[in-house]
């Protein structure tokens, strides 16, 4: 009896996985890991900043006008989600190379890669469709990031040079730019100065992860900086690109004392951090801890941003 049960569950399995090799993989799941959603969900929080903080300087009633908020966050999300996938579809010839994306859908072949294209493009489609509901400057802003993302970063710069982190930081830097144009599209200086902390942070975030992975970028012919230039000039870069963040963030004080012994607090401990990194044996480690520190830097000081003016 358990042999014909064994038997009868093996029969489904293989069922299943002929009618997920026939459909070309039609898993939401799978949709969700081309998006990339870890990604889409850091931005997300900087869109909302941009968005709360505009409604608070233009005196924007946002509780009632809900419908905004909620087409501009789900508009940009699309937007960010639809550059992703695109940019799973692109650089699905390399991504076989690198431990961290060989098990992406479009290497494992679970999702066709028509079916990945049409995806994109769809949720970029829609995405900027909501923004123009909302207004055409966000529209705009959420198309710049996405053309900067997809065709100058992943289809160009990505293979030809080490400027292409410097390059990718402008469309990683438009989500709090979405945000308040959502409300405000004359884009006030604290709107520009969100889309400067934002751009300047990219730099050391993305180059520290190029540090950990940087074989990995090696064996797939990816030129980032440590592949290029050794890992002593990729620290050098990543500590002046911290030190000019710092007072970048200070150029916010109006936001209040709180932010800003809280923004000096974070960004001169990154910044020890980064010093410390030329006496450290272990580089790799450094690049981690460094890696790691961004993303809650980020984080923390967005919140913050929100926090203090409740």
């Amino acid at each position: 009896m358990s042999k014909t049960n064994t038997a009868i569950e093996s029969s489904k399995v293989i069922e299943r996985e002929e009618t997920e090799a026939v459909s070309g993989g039609k898993s939401w799941k799978d949709y969700v890991t081309l998006a990339k959603m870890g990604i889409v969900t850091s931005n997300l929080i900087t869109t909302f900043a941009g968005l709360f903080l505009a409604s608070v300087y233009t005196g924007f009633p946002l509780l009632d006008n809900l419908h905004i908020a909620i087409l501009t966050l789900i508009g940009a999300g699309l937007v960010m989600a639809g550059g992703c996938t695109l940019n799973n579809y692109i650089d699905r010839d390399i991504d076989p190379l690198m431990e961290r994306t060989k098990d992406r859908p479009t290497v494992s072949g679970t999702v066709k890669p028509t079916n990945v294209l049409t995806a994109g493009i769809i949720q970029s489609a829609v995405g900027v469709l909501l923004l123009a509901a909302v207004n055409m400057t966000a529209a705009v802003i959420g198309v710049i990031g996405l053309v900067i993302y997809v065709l100058v970063y992943t289809m160009w710069l990505k293979r030809v040079s080490t400027l292409n982190t410097v390059v990718g930081s402008f469309a990683g830097a438009v989500p709090p730019l979405i945000g308040w144009a959502a409300v405000d599209p004359s884009l006030h200086l604290y709107a520009w100065l969100l889309f400067s902390i934002m751009f300047i942070w990219q730099p050391p975030h993305f180059l520290a992860l190029a540090m950990k992975r940087s074989e990995e970028y090696r064996a797939a012919g990816v030129p980032m900086l440590p592949v290029v230039a050794g890992f002593a000039m990729t620290k050098r870069q990543i500590v002046v690109y911290v030190a000019a963040l710092v007072p970048m963030t200070l150029l916010l004080y109006p936001f209040g004392l709180v932010y800003t012994i809280a923004a000096a607090i974070l960004g001169i401990g990154w910044l020890a951090l980064g010093v410390a990194g030329f006496k450290m044996k272990d580089e790799i480690k450094w690049a981690r801890i460094m890696f790691v520190y961004s993303i809650n830097y980020l984080t923390i000081l967005f919140v913050l941003m929100v926090i203090v003016h409740f």
